[in-house]
């Protein structure tokens, strides 16, 4: 089933959600709908278009911090694009993997800033050994994703996000 974009008051992007429970907010009447797909959903009594967008009544304010990206394989290919980011080849999943820049042995972290997507051949190369080391370049600094767009690309791992978003989420296919 199709997702739900819900906006702010002040018509922002907030974040993603069901259709359940975009159904449960438009009959708790905390939002209006803005936009809607061609599909319905229908009960015994009663038939309503499902929502493609919706806007809360009430402004709520954001905690700092709360457009953070979770941390995980997942979302960190798609941070990359699917790209090793030594050689720069886009390869299927089964052909990847993440390397720690700076190695866990040398006292390296799991975190955005550390990690990043590798394929199978150069994370060999590289081995236990930082990029220097293993005579290899990163073709971007990792860091930490952040930001609506980016939340809507890694829910959606391509640009293909519905069409009744894009006058909302301020989309730019390659970001």
């Amino acid at each position: 089933m199709e997702h739900t974009l819900v906006l702010n008051a002040t018509y922002e992007p907030l974040q993603i959600i069901g259709w359940k429970r975009a159904v449960r907010m438009v009959f708790q009447e905390k939002v209006e709908v803005v936009a809607e797909y061609d599909r319905e959903i229908r009960s015994v009594s009663n038939r309503i278009r499902l929502p493609s967008v919706l806007r809360l009544l009430h402004y709520v304010k954001l905690r700092h911090g709360c457009h953070r990206i979770k941390f995980s394989r997942e979302n960190l290919y798609a941070r990359d694009n699917y790209r090793c980011q030594y050689c720069g080849v886009k390869a299927p999943l089964n052909q990847l993997t993440y390397d720690h820049v700076i190695p866990v042995a040398q006292g390296g972290i799991k975190s955005w800033e550390n990690i990043v997507t590798c394929c199978i051949q150069c994370n060999r190369k590289k081995g236990n050994r930082s990029p220097a080391q293993a005579n290899l370049r990163l073709l971007r600094i990792p860091k930490a994703p952040s930001g609506f767009p980016y939340r809507v690309r890694l829910l959606f791992r391509q640009p293909a996000v519905p069409e009744s978003w894009k006058d909302y989420i301020f989309w730019s296919g390659g970001t």
